[in-house]
């Protein structure tokens, strides 16, 4: 089941991409601190410079990327067109960066008063997206589960942003808070809230549209949305009571609800009407493989706690869950987002009279191919260096900044690409123009 797409009421092109161009450098800024701490950053996901790292992808890179294509998917699938695009995107793109960098700066080198003003501005720069998208979605029905899914992922990021306010308030004043709980809490609303909702609203559209598969089923596609916010309610309820075992049976729903999407999109996967696999497939294969890897060691560790004992449990389903799963899938949808808008924004600018070019030739999908096997490697360097980190975190480490860096330069060489066709579809507009007019 899929939303209906209203591409005429597309944000200006600058708008998305913003975000997309500097989401990238964050990945490359994550990967060199892990080549520079070592094998020290993987002793345990309480290191200064492993909160640094997690905070640089999930709010630097993911947080970057998902709000950049929110911008573009709430006028086009939703109907909900923001005010001021061009303004929102600005405004929220800085307030993200400078955020990101002092929160990562604050865990890094632990000073609480970048703690506090990270926090600040991070909630006042979401807060301000939060409004301008809810002000667009007011009066806007709720249709297809895509538009439900993205009400429910907004209001799941507004949860994440006031656990993660409390946490750093706690953090820098030493307030006496279950951290501990309410870490796993916040990073629980965080990547299967809202980015997990997020995610899957977004799936409905564009796995059928750039995989060629069947839709979705309806029903499952209607109530994911709500059984993964109400495990998460639930799962938030047993913390604030302080029951252990109703926190793990939470944590358990909610990997099976992860579980669950991974193998509905796997099924239709194995239905795709395009015989050759391209990157975009891959990398959401490669998502979906490292996503449900890292829910079945959530599910292990809510039956069975002592797993988490083992060396690097904790690490490696962080890096298979962040770097395996969403990460992979954001830069699969990038590499179809990024040309398919080049090419709408190009094929309106030609007003019909001057054809846009082919997707391929604003992306070649030889350099996409490249980097994401450079990515896979970094990936698996990754969980083994959290193995054996003495000898793998700092290659692991430099080859991920590779990777990221990769990315970075095929989306900036797109845009570059975009900028060359734009000037000659416009010379050519102007040469058809003036012909006409010097025709009697």
């Amino acid at each position: 089941m899929q939303a209906l797409m209203s591409f005429e009421s597309a944000p200006p092109y600058t708008a998305p991409l913003r975000f997309f161009l500097t989401a990238p450098l964050f990945a490359v800024l994550a990967g060199l601190i892990v080549a520079f701490e070592g094998a020290d950053i993987f002793a345990s996901r309480w290191m200064p410079a492993a909160l640094a790292v997690t905070h640089l992808l999930t709010l630097g890179f993911m947080l970057q990327m998902m709000l950049g294509a929110l911008i573009q998917i709430l006028p086009v699938v939703a109907g909900a067109n923001l005010p001021r695009p061009l303004l929102v995107a600005k405004i929220v793109n800085i307030g993200l960066t400078l955020g990101t960098l002092l929160l990562a700066g604050g865990f890094y080198f632990g000073l609480p008063t970048l703690l506090i003003g990270a926090a600040l501005l991070l909630a006042l720069t979401v807060i301000f997206f939060l409004v301008a998208a809810l002000r667009a979605l007011v009066g806007v029905p709720s249709t297809s589960p895509t538009i439900r899914g993205l009400k429910l992922a907004l209001s799941a990021l507004a949860v994440v942003v006031s656990l993660g306010l409390i946490m750093a308030l706690a953090l820098a004043q030493g307030w006496t808070l279950p951290l501990s709980a309410l870490t796993d809490l916040h990073a629980g609303w965080g990547l299967g809230g809202w980015a997990g909702i997020l995610l899957a609203s977004i799936a409905y559209v564009v796995v059928p549209m750039f995989q060629l598969t069947p839709g979705y089923p309806a029903r499952p596609s209607w109530w994911y949305p709500v059984a993964m916010l109400s495990f998460l309610l639930f799962w938030s309820g047993a913390v604030l009571i302080d029951a252990v075992l109703l926190v793990r049976l939470g944590q358990g729903l909610a990997a099976l609800a992860g579980l669950a999407f991974a193998a509905m999109t796997l099924r239709l996967q194995g239905k795709r009407r395009r015989a050759r696999a391209d990157v975009t497939y891959r990398y959401w294969q490669l998502g979906l493989v490292s996503s449900v890897f890292a829910l079945l060691m959530l599910l292990t560790a809510a039956i069975w706690p002592a797993a988490t004992d083992f060396q690097g449990w904790t690490i490696i389903f962080g890096i298979l869950l962040i770097a395996g799963g969403f990460l992979p899938f954001i830069i699969g949808m990038l590499y179809r987002i990024v040309p398919f808008l080049s090419w709408l924004h190009l094929q309106n600018l030609g007003q019909a009279k001057v054809p846009a070019p082919n997707m391929n030739k604003i992306l070649p999908s030889l350099d996409m191919e490249r980097q994401m096997k450079a990515y896979a490697v970094a990936l698996v360097l990754l969980v083994v260096a959290a193995c054996w980190p003495a000898w793998f975190s700092r290659l692991a480490g430099l080859a991920f900044a590779l990777a990221s860096g990769w990315l970075w330069l095929n989306l900036l060489a797109a845009v570059r690409r975009y900028g060359e066709h734009k000037a000659d579809i416009e010379a050519k507009l102007a040469a058809l123009l003036a012909a006409q007019l010097a025709t009697p």
